[in-house]
């Protein structure tokens, strides 16, 4: 069995969340969440983090040491929470994920941020990784290195939990001295070549496949059989901006390798790490491209690509909306296209040419205006969420006017909630909100406009998301 020489072997690790079998819906939840609170004394804002915590399904008879360890992981690790002053607030990362509902662009800024040494473990601990020397960038290195090895094989390769943690993550040549990967990747190819066996114990290799994990969240690895993980050949642009960025938070470089205690230092540096995490990051947009994200390979993306575009013209004229990355828009123009087709198969294709998109500016309070088979309006509010996996999310926000234009437009009102991620596209309709609400079928919590909340058995119905690529 391969062990790492004992010289060389430090263990990294970082904070897990116990959420981490469901941290797609919890992220987006409390990003949601944490983004609506004000600046305030840590003590309130954290009873209000706790409080929002609580009300996700199956936390509410869990006890508070439960709930402050999720408030804490989610700070520590995604840098959600702020501090400005003496006061608690929300991080630009929460109102990004919030705001966007792109969890794989807030996975792919996670991973551009993550570091070690790094503010995201207790200070300590850090000051041990210090004490060492570690300075390492977990993505960077992974790509990095398949990028070489499929360069060196002339073929695609990928990387197992196993390897990473016994030839990368828990050696210090690599973790401390930066080795290059070509060194690297003839170490883990003369292991393959002699059928070399790894620890993989849960324990032993949970950090190293927590990154991995996150990378196939972000788009930028995938795997067929979850046990090695392949670069995502249609995430070239995001992956260039990995490999090309010299980002890193250098506040404990001068420290690195000393073996003197330092943990004030270390510990006044926690402020300046979640400012760090939460800077604006210019000239690197990760929003998602969803026409890769639904693609399985190179052609089929190519394919999409041109389809789409002929449809947009053919329907929408207007060849360049699906080709932007911003979600809104992209998710409505797929609910533009499933509104053509629904038309289409009605019979009524004389109607289609009435199924609009509203420029936000108008500010009407609602997306699309569309008919049904008789001619009558229908009035459409799009909310769109991407992920890499199904969601189970049943909440929205309205904005005031879009709540106002509910109660004028009664049951001419629809919510459309479009869940998009790499196996499906789901798309939940509700009809008349605020007569749902008043009719005690849908609950709604006055917030800027209103937090519906609805149940997927009996606010509204799944549609079939209808082909809008011929």
């Amino acid at each position: 069995m391969y062990t790492i020489p004992l010289k060389y072997f430090y263990r990294l690790h970082h904070v897990r969340p116990r959420f981490k079998g469901d941290i797609e819906n919890v992220l987006i939840y409390i990003a949601t969440e944490i983004a609506k609170l004000p600046q305030q004394e840590p003590a309130k804002f954290k009873e209000s983090v706790n409080a929002a915590i609580r009300l996700f399904p199956g936390n509410m008879q869990k006890k508070i040491k439960t709930i402050n360890n999720w408030r804490t992981e989610i700070s520590s690790l995604f840098g959600f929470i702020q501090k400005d002053n003496s006061n608690l607030m929300p991080g630009r990362r929460a109102y990004e994920l919030a705001e966007n509902q792109d969890l794989i662009e807030s996975f792919k800024v996670f991973l551009f941020n993550f570091q070690y040494p790094g503010g995201h473990i207790k200070p300590h601990e850090t000051l041990k990784m210090v004490q060492v020397g570690i300075n390492f960038k977990p993505a960077k290195y992974i790509i990095q290195l398949l990028q070489y090895a499929e360069k060196a094989e002339g073929r695609r390769i990928g990387i197992s939990k196993p390897e990473l943690t016994h030839c990368i993550f828990n050696d210090l040549r690599c973790t401390r001295d930066a080795q290059p990967v070509d060194i690297t990747w003839g170490l883990i190819k003369k292991n393959r070549d002699i059928n070399e066996k790894y620890d993989c114990t849960g324990d032993i290799i949970r950090y190293a496949g927590d990154i991995l994990d996150y990378m196939e969240i972000a788009n930028l690895l995938v795997t067929h059989d979850n046990k090695h993980y392949f670069l995502n050949t249609l995430e070239t642009e995001a992956i260039l901006k990995f490999v090309n960025s010299n980002e890193w938070f250098s506040g404990y470089d001068d420290m690195l390798g000393s073996e003197e205690p330092q943990l004030e230092k270390i510990v006044a540096l926690q402020e300046e790490w979640y400012r760090y995490v939460n800077r604006e990051i210019e000239d690197t947009d990760f929003q998602t491209d969803i026409l890769a994200l639904i693609s399985a390979d190179t052609q089929e993306y190519t394919e999409l690509k041109k389809a789409s575009f002929n449809l947009l013209r053919e329907k929408i004229d207007s060849a360049e909306t699906l080709a932007t990355k911003d979600i809104g828009d992209i998710g409505e123009s797929l609910v533009h296209g499933h509104e053509c087709e629904r038309i289409r198969i009605g019979g009524r294709e004389d109607l289609i040419h009435l199924i609009k998109r509203i420029p936000t500016q108008f500010a009407v309070g609602y997306d699309i205006q569309s008919v049904e088979l008789d001619a009558k309006k229908r009035y459409i509010e799009v909310k769109t969420t991407i992920s890499s996996k199904p969601l189970h999310f049943n909440k929205v926000h309205l904005t005031p006017n879009e709540w106002n234009t509910a109660d004028t437009m009664k049951d001419r009102y629809f919510v459309y909630r479009l869940m998009v991620s790499k196996l499906e596209r789901k798309l939940f309709i509700i009809q008349d909100p605020v007569g749902q609400y008043k009719n005690d079928k849908i609950q709604m919590i006055p917030r800027d406009g209103a937090d519906i909340i609805f149940d997927i058995n009996t606010s509204g119905d799944y549609e079939e998301l209808l082909s809008w690529v011929n």
